[in-house]
């Protein structure tokens, strides 16, 4: 696996124990998800903030963003399926768990270059099911979060959400990655150039709207999505949220002002219960090693100088 870096650093270094922010770019196939990462690069890039990015994405047939390090370079899918006998979502999850096994040469090479960063992006399959609930999606995440601050941007096709089951969905969906992987999480809705996202604000923060657009349905589909929207109440208040066109740049400074609300959450909130899980299975560990110890000690001690009888 080699490091493609060939941008240039920003000419002031942060503070070393300043750490960049990993951002997990999730969503539905044909949301927009790499346009989004590609106008996102080059705003950084105007910012003077060079980000590190990784492609995870192994049967993508081109970025249109250069990669410091993409999966294609290590993994090839097309033979993974062909090895395998494997269909194409199947080869993705293999190439993907394939990949898995050397991420500790990933984390290498962003640990060589953090102190430079600001930013981290992730760019990941379009099968959106692959990553978020795979076993090498969950260690990838958890790896990250571990060792930096991370943040969560599902990518929406705003134009394909503007009917209450459509964005019911999404807003279902987007709910459970949030309570699986416990992340800060960012809602962002793509294509605002096509679609203005205010109809989906006004849905999240007015119950009564969103009841106004489903009286026009008086299926059973409609009841279910009914009460689901009291469930989803919660969700919605304290859910950050943001409207980008990744065709004409617009909305991505409010997208980095979400991030930067995000990270302060991270050391807030999911560092400190990770550290806490991290210390209790260590307490454990030790009491289980102490434990053991005292087992054997009780043991050497019964046996300590007792006859052994010897057949004749």
């Amino acid at each position: 696996m080699a490091d493609q870096s060939t941008a240039p650093l920003p000419s002031m270094a942060p503070a070393p124990d300043k750490k960049p922010v990993v951002i997990l770019c999730i969503g539905m196939a044909g949301s927009g998800k790499t346009t989004f990462l590609q106008r996102l690069n080059a705003h950084l890039h105007t910012e003077r903030q060079v980000p590190y990015i990784l492609n995870l994405d192994p049967a993508v047939t081109r970025v249109p963003f250069n990669a410091n390090i993409d999966i294609r370079d290590t993994i090839d899918y097309k033979q993974v399926m062909n090895e395998y006998q494997l269909g194409p979502n199947g080869a993705i999850l293999t190439s993907l768990n394939l990949f898995t096994t050397k991420f500790d040469q990933v984390l290498g090479f962003i640990e060589k270059r953090s102190s430079a960063l600001d930013y981290v992006i992730l760019d990941t399959p379009g099968q959106i099911e692959i990553f978020t609930w795979s076993a090498s999606g969950s260690i990838i995440t958890d790896t990250l979060a571990a060792s930096y601050p991370t943040v969560l941007a599902y990518i929406i096709d705003t134009p394909r959400t503007t009917s209450p089951a459509t964005f019911m969905s999404n807003m279902l969906y987007a709910c459970s990655i949030l309570y699986k992987t416990k992340l800060p999480f960012i809602l962002v809705f793509n294509k605002t150039d096509v679609t203005p996202h205010d109809f989906a604000v006004e849905w999240m923060t007015d119950f009564e709207a969103y009841q106004r657009a489903l009286s026009q349905d008086e299926t059973y589909m409609s009841s279910l999505m009914n009460s689901m929207s009291l469930v989803l109440d919660e969700f919605y208040a304290n859910l950050r949220y943001c409207g980008v066109s990744a065709v004409t740049g617009v909305g991505f400074d409010g997208f980095l002002e979400r991030v930067a609300e995000a990270r302060d959450e991270y050391y807030a909130e999911y560092k400190p219960e990770l550290d806490r899980m991290v210390q209790e299975k260590q307490a454990l560990r030790e009491t289980e090693k102490k434990e053991h110890l005292e087992r054997l000690l009780k043991d050497m001690t019964i046996t300590e100088g007792a006859e052994v009888p010897l057949d004749q």
